[in-house]
């Protein structure tokens, strides 16, 4: 094997497939950590190839190298100065005019380029055609080769490629632009050449000279006023995409039918009038599917749930084991965690939906339909991203806000996206929905995605009245051609889901549900023999003169919103231990904790206030070490934790008082 390692960077685009590729490759031979000085993740592998190693960079997916959003800073500062040997500029092959773009940036770097062609399958489904022999010529002779991340198709002859051309050195300039801008390039070339010698990548830094790249500017400055008079950013982007409309004409066949679909589905899902109620709309049927498919396997899982409650403790009793550790295992472990696993199909027919709406090309149009809205709140456009995250998990809902360019608009949407009904309430809003709104369950639940979503906006704009922002809220983002979602892509994201699911279960939730029986068992004196003189029952009267406006004046929701501040899940969970109910989920566990709160006057009023509460109050630990991670700052996280206590109590109060008066 050859001792000599090639460092090859991999670039492109948001969703092309770059790290579904990145990943065929490196395999277990993963290694994850931050990019130094900033928030964005770097991936590093390794491959081999015919006794040559191979040192994989996957890096942060980016539209150009203009030094605007943190990942393209990444991005641009890794080429620049990290040795990276080989560029390999992963393309949708479906979005070939768009991606190229990025393609002529990383040509002018004057570092090895191999194009990889992926998502060859989709081109030919919608009919489409590339010319693979014409498309290298005009990319200045640089290899191009047709993958398939999905189904690891063309894998050895990428890296055969990277292996050829790096031992055979970079290709010549593609791009040559009119001869004005060519005689500027022409002359800070050799002002650079005089002043700095030899610059590794000279044509590059000239064209950036000539757009006035501030960075670039300060690394080397030039006093050259006829010359660099003035920004030629948008005539050098013109020419490029000039260019890029001839690689286009003459490799890229039938293109039009499939841009006429799209075209055709986004006069109305893009429409600015209707374009909100279709997406409230398709929100619904999400929900519908939610409700009904979810429940009936759900029936499944309880009858499950009952069957292993009821034969452990006969086992647990069989072998003589002490009657409080089966008190512990049953009434603790197997009723907490159970109690959550039994929401699981609601949990998997969600996120199909949300993975079915995401890989047909439906969600970036969601964030293209609010752009407007969002900047009549003060914020941009791509602040919505997050916030349509945050229906998954609010821990990567809030990582996603790194997207945005400014500061104080990553903050600002860092506030708002907790808002969003992220899935460990689900069961929660399932539960109580049922328990006290019998038919009109599924309206109760999905109103409080729609109030999620509106006092976001609401605080949003406060916030921007009090302190306003920049206007910098133009929104650019990919508006992908709709596809059939790939069953294998729409599997794993939903595994991934599932999988942090259970994952909470069997940690967080377990470790709380063995906490909580404890607290509820004992007290000073040791065994509680009756739960109201537990620790628990101590701690949550503390609070409940706090909560006694709000309709939520018994010590056991007080000791479960307490619970749910390690996982919103919890909660569920937590009622499971704190009312003794074995299988809360089941139509019998529902019936008793129902007739369980109603004895202490809990009604559908309350109930919808406790929903509110816990669609607005503090997130989980994971979403606030989230959040403190991603703002840097303690003060602002301590802040938003005790904002979002207020916001839900203050809204609680309001919906049970007004609920009281309005319904007695």
């Amino acid at each position: 094997m050859s001792e000599q390692v090639i460092t090859v960077g991999f670039v492109g685009n948001p969703n092309c497939g770059k790290t579904t590729l990145f990943n065929a490759y490196t395999g277990a031979n993963l290694k994850v950590a931050n990019w130094p000085g900033v928030t964005v993740e770097r991936m590093e592998g390794a491959a081999y190839y015919k006794g040559h190693k191979l040192r994989l960079i996957d890096l942060p997916g980016i539209y150009s190298l203009t030094s605007y959003s943190i990942e393209e800073r990444v991005a641009r500062k890794c080429i620049m100065e990290e040795e990276i040997d080989v560029i390999v500029n992963i393309v949708d092959a479906s979005s070939l005019e768009r991606n190229l773009y990025l393609t002529m940036q990383l040509l002018e770097f004057r570092k090895p380029v191999v194009l990889a062609l992926n998502m060859m399958d989709i081109v030919q489904e919608r009919g489409m055609e590339i010319d693979t022999h014409r498309l290298p010529e005009m990319l200045g002779g640089i290899p191009v080769v047709p993958v398939s991340a999905r189904k690891r198709m063309g894998l050895d002859v990428l890296l055969h490629a990277v292996v050829h051309h790096y031992e055979e050195g970079p290709h010549e300039k593609v791009v040559t632009y009119t001869k004005g801008i060519e005689a500027k390039l022409e002359k800070v070339e050799k002002a650079l050449a005089d002043r700095y010698g030899e610059v590794s990548n000279p044509r590059w830094v000239a064209i950036k000279l000539l757009e006035q790249d501030e960075e670039i500017g300060k690394l080397y400055p030039l006093d050259l006023p006829d010359v660099l008079d003035k920004s030629y950013e948008k005539r050098i982007i013109n020419e490029k995409y000039a260019y890029i409309e001839e690689v286009v004409d003459e490799c890229l066949f039938n293109r039009e039918s499939a841009a006429a679909s799209t075209e055709k589905a986004d006069r109305y899902l893009t429409h600015r009038i209707f374009g909100i109620p279709i997406f409230l709309g398709i929100l619904a049927v999400v929900f519908f599917l939610t409700f009904t498919v979810g429940d009936f396997l759900k029936g499944y899982f309880e009858m499950g749930l009952e069957w292993f409650s009821g034969s452990l403790m006969n086992v647990l009793g069989g072998i003589g084991v002490s009657d409080w550790l089966i008190s512990l295992v049953v009434d603790g472990i197997v009723a907490g965690v159970g109690g959550i696993l039994t929401f699981l199909p609601n949990i998997v027919i969600l996120f199909l939906a949300l993975a079915f709406l995401e890989d047909s090309g439906y969600m970036a149009r969601v964030a293209y339909v609010m752009n407007e809205v969002m900047g009549s709140v003060g914020l941009s456009g791509k602040a919505f991203l997050p916030m349509i995250l945050g229906f998954g998990c609010t821990v990567p809902a809030i990582m996603a806000s790194r997207g945005l360019e400014n500061e104080k608009d990553r903050r600002r949407t860092m506030m708002v996206t907790p808002f969003m009904s992220c899935s460990a309430r689900l069961p929660i809003y399932v539960l109580f929905a049922h328990i006290f709104f019998g038919k009109y369950a599924m309206i109760a639940a999905y109103s409080l995605y729609v109030i999620g979503v509106l006092v976001a906006i609401l605080v949003a704009k406060i916030a921007n009245k009090l302190y306003p922002l920049p206007e910098e809220n133009a929104l650019l983002i990919e508006l992908p051609a709709y596809k059939m979602p790939n069953p294998h892509t729409v599997f794993i994201y939903v595994w991934e889901k599932v999988k942090d699911y259970l994952t909470k279960a069997g940690t967080v939730i377990f470790v709380v549900s063995i906490f909580l029986w404890f607290l509820l068992n004992y007290n000073l004196h040791g065994p509680a023999e009756d739960v109201s003189v537990s620790f628990g029952a101590y701690l949550g009267r503390i609070l409940v003169p706090l909560l006694k406006p709000a309709g939520l004046g018994m010590w056991q929701i007080a000791v479960a919103l307490l619970c749910g501040l390690s996982a919103k899940e919890v909660v569920v969970s937590s009622c499971a231990v704190l009312f003794a109910v074995s299988n809360i989920n089941s139509s019998a566990g529902m019936a008793e904790l129902g007739a369980a709160l109603g004895a202490g006057g809990f009604g559908p009023v309350n109930a919808y206030a406790f929903l509110v509460f816990c669609l607005l109050y503090t997130p989980c630990a994971a979403a606030i070490g989230t959040i403190q991670r991603e703002s840097h700052s303690w003060k602002f996280t301590v802040k938003q934790v005790l904002f979002q206590l207020a916001l839900a109590w203050a809204a609680a109060v309001l919906v049970f008082q007004a609920g009281s008066l309005i319904f007695g």
